[in-house]
């Protein structure tokens, strides 16, 4: 018996490809509207590009193992790395800021479970060589647009967004320790997703007093611009300031209806130093849609060059699962533009010939392989999806003509055959054939 896919991975039968296909379609065209180029690299790096940035603790996490060259190596469980080295390799050539995204497959050992899997497609934009608050609005803003290209409304996906020296300013205001300042973090990353006593506990555990408690656990209400910028922020005034202009620049880039300012939102990982962000289904039935923020130091800290950086990482799993759930995933493409049949008078290498021509006026097409009654093709063009059937060698039919049959609904015309080729092409499959 043949086992299936490893757990965590997938198999894309052609339908399911057609909607990763749709997918990344989008991604490239919302890329180039923004005025991103397309880079990749290689599936494997060195282990040291990962243990390096993230530490030891990662590697049960990798696919990683010992080559043949006694390197360890790993598959990418994230592109960030790889950007800072390619990066790092033509920093001195290469325009300022770039502007590159890239389409990876992502690999980790991580449990499969409801919007996370062990292998992933995820689109990565970055910017990097811009410091000024433009790039974060710029960012966001193609981020957005994926949506709205897709059909997602603001009604469907809400960007929610925070910065972490806003937030950093707060905690110190409210009486959290600097040194406590990682822990509160990861109970603020998790503070809507565990009972508030829970919450409360770790807290105390970190030793904060009742009152930076109570401070930490209002972070959720911080949900507007005008709260934000009423807030207590120790040394913490120009980032306030910053995220004002931030939000303006994503009102006049046309996501202000998607943008949800939110304190809470401080992104898992520790190398964000400003403006952080996630895309959410505003039901919150799922995980976060995408994403990302401002990493000043990371290229650096990488092995990269001192340079300012952002980016966001979107994908394509939950994203799938979203659009699934609103409708929003295309019909299935129609199959094939002609189907080639043959009868009596005719034969198999008629119809290639034929399928020759109407190929290279950039048709798709197809014909029985093997010998088969003229019925049984048509059946077979059906089930093939096909817009159209032309008939060679039919009873009654003189040899330079042939006869045209609309499958959707049996109508038939004669053509002749010449004729009727060298008119075909693309822009002819698409419109509806004439009545004779």
């Amino acid at each position: 018996m043949v086992s299936g896919a490893l757990p965590g991975f997938r198999d894309f039968y052609p339908a399911e490809l057609a909607e990763r296909t749709h997918i990344f379609a989008t991604w490239r065209e919302v890329a180039h509207r923004f005025g991103f180029v397309e880079y990749d690299g290689p599936p494997l790096e060195p282990l040291e590009l990962y243990t390096k940035k993230s530490g030891d603790e990662i590697v049960g996490q990798l696919y990683n193992f010992v080559d043949k060259g006694d390197r360890a190596i790993a598959l990418r469980p994230e592109m960030t790395p790889t950007l800072a080295r390619m990066v790092a390799a033509r920093a001195n050539a290469l325009r300022k800021p770039v502007r590159w995204f890239s389409i990876p497959q992502l690999f980790r050992y991580e449990r499969a479970q409801r919007g996370r899997l062990r292998e992933h497609f995820q689109l990565n934009m970055d910017i990097v060589g811009e410091s000024d608050v433009t790039a974060d609005a710029e960012l966001l803003a193609a981020a957005i647009e994926i949506m709205r290209l897709l059909g997602l409304g603001p009604d469907d996906v809400r960007a929610r967004v925070s910065d972490r020296r806003i937030l950093h300013g707060y905690l110190l205001a409210a009486g959290v320790p600097d040194a406590a300042f990682g822990g509160v973090l990861a109970v603020v990353d998790k503070i809507d997703r565990q009972p508030r006593d829970v919450s409360e506990e770790k807290l105390a555990a970190l030793g904060l007093g009742a009152s930076a408690v109570r401070a930490v656990m209002d972070v959720p209400e911080q949900t507007s611009l005008a709260s934000i910028q009423a807030l207590n922020v120790q040394g913490g005034e120009a980032a306030v300031a910053e995220f004002s202009r931030f939000a303006e620049y994503v009102e006049a880039l046309g996501g202000g209806e998607y943008l949800q300012p939110d304190l809470s939102i401080v992104r898992g990982l520790a190398y964000y130093t400003g403006i952080v962000f996630e895309l959410f289904d505003a039901k919150g039935e799922l995980r976060a849609i995408c994403g990302g923020g401002r990493y000043d130091n990371l290229l650096k800290q990488s092995g990269g060059p001192d340079l300012p950086a952002l980016g966001f990482g979107m994908g394509d799993v939950v994203l799938g699962e979203l659009l699934r759930a609103r409708t929003l995933m295309p019909a299935p493409a129609a199959g094939l533009d002609v189907w080639v049949a043959f009868g009596e008078s005719a034969g198999v290498s008629d119809a290639m010939r034929v399928s020759s021509r109407l190929r290279a006026r950039g048709l798709s097409v197809e014909y029985a392989l093997g010998g088969q009654q003229l019925s049984r093709q048509l059946k077979a063009a059906a089930a093939a999806g096909a817009r159209e059937a032309v008939i060679l060698g039919a009873p009654d039919v003189a040899p330079d003509e042939a006869t045209v049959r609309r499958l959707d609904d049996g109508h038939e015309r004669r053509v002749r055959l010449d004729e009727w080729i060298d008119e075909a092409g693309p822009a002819a499959s698409a419109r509806s054939p004439t009545h004779s």
